[in-house]
């Protein structure tokens, strides 16, 4: 099935801009361009201009469909943060750009490259889609913290977020535990953390509370400095950093974030397996 809003001939391209599709998952949304047949590369300050909610779309990240690199996978997708940075994963970003594509090769299932690696995803429901995030990484080395460091428990916090668990899926995160996740003002304390010096390449904050052994409950402050709504790669590594603490031993746990909930599965070898809703907000064309 052809998407009608990826039409990117010269043609409409001259008339009317390039199309694009905006689409979100759980409130986590996104701008999505298609740069297979007519190559799209904003710069930086088009991208900030594109995802700005007062003067442009408005956007969590620019998402751009290109050919893929391996021969494996169906497209290869760049997901850019507002501000101009690409960034190597997104779960929410992937189950969107996802459902597109699985609807557009009428496929079940098909494979996703992006800078964080080859993620598979496949059509469960209506709007519901499943991705193989891949494998999450606990080595100090691959978070990468810049010096080893027990990633069970990392030598950082402020405030009453302390002694997080370290780990990446594509990107890197420190989730913290707490008693109570509304208790927390993840504002006040995520932009110190996310840039705090033992992260070279920055990280996600995260903070958890365990509900009971099959939920937890989630909330998240995001590169480039963002308090979100949902976050797909922070619900996995929040159920594996449950795991790797002993607070739970199921392999399957819900993740309730402020705009609702995912389904996390992990499988062998730490890979993880996300399940969520995504929805079409509307179409255009960037001018």
């Amino acid at each position: 099935m052809q998407i009608p809003w990826f039409s990117n001939s010269k043609d409409a391209l001259l008339q009317s801009g390039r199309p694009f599709v905006k689409m979100h998952g759980l409130r986590n949304d996104f701008v999505i361009v298609d740069g297979r047949e007519q190559p799209y590369h904003p710069s930086t300050k088009e991208i900030i201009h594109i995802c700005d909610r007062h003067e442009g779309v408005g956007a969590d990240e620019l998402l751009i469909v290109e050919p893929p690199k391996n021969p494996i996978a169906y497209a290869f997708v760049r997901i850019i943060n507002p501000d101009g940075r690409e960034v190597e994963a997104c779960g929410n970003a992937t189950r969107c750009i996802g459902w597109l594509l699985l609807k557009e090769c009428n496929q079940k299932t098909i494979k996703i490259e992006t800078l964080g690696g080859i993620m598979t995803c496949a059509l469960v429901g209506e709007k519901q889609v499943s991705v193989e995030m891949g494998k999450i990484k606990t080595h100090w080395q691959d978070i990468p913290i810049s010096e080893e460091m027990d990633t069970l428990h990392l030598n950082i916090g402020t405030g009453p977020l302390n002694d997080p668990v370290g780990m990446n899926i594509g990107n890197p995160h420190a989730v913290f535990f707490v008693e109570d996740v509304d208790a927390i003002d993840l504002p006040k304390y995520g932009k110190t953390l996310q840039t705090h010096p033992l992260f070279p390449q920055e990280a996600n904050i995260g903070v958890a509370q365990l509900i009971n052994p099959e939920t937890l409950k989630l909330s998240v402050w995001e590169r480039p400095g963002t308090l979100t709504t949902a976050c797909g790669t922070g619900a996995c590594v929040a159920v594996a950093a449950a795991h790797r603490r002993g607070l739970t031993q199921k392999n399957r746990m819900t993740v309730i974030m402020p705009a609702g909930s995912v389904e996390i599965e992990l499988k062998e070898q730490n890979i993880a397996v996300m399940t969520g809703p995504v929805e079409i907000c509307y179409t255009g064309y960037l001018v």
